[in-house]
């Protein structure tokens, strides 16, 4: 259970990343040579790895729901919400 929690901050991490993402994708924040890697490690947090562990740790959630654990004791609540709500809106980019 500590490691699913542990994957999940680090899912709401990548999630705030893929904001950030979309954000800069109408905002330039940096100019062209200024911290490549910076804006490289954003980008593949928020595109790539947001999404894949975001369904992993939803997965595993949802799981531990059906099979009535307690859940709610061990997890913030606004984290399981917070993973689940930045889910919907990466769904539907990958799908279109």
């Amino acid at each position: 259970m500590q490691s699913l929690i542990f994957f999940s901050r680090v899912a709401f991490i990548c999630n705030v990343c893929f904001v950030l993402v979309w954000v800069m994708r109408f905002y330039p924040i940096l100019k062209e040579g200024q911290a490549g890697e910076f804006v490289s490690l954003i980008l593949i947090l928020g595109i790539l790895i947001a999404f894949l562990l975001n369904v992993v740790v939803n997965l595993f959630v949802l799981v531990f729901i059906w099979r009535r654990k307690a859940v709610w004791k061990h997890f913030p609540q606004w984290l399981i919400i917070a993973n689940f709500l930045f889910l919907l809106p990466q769904i539907i980019l990958f799908i279109r």
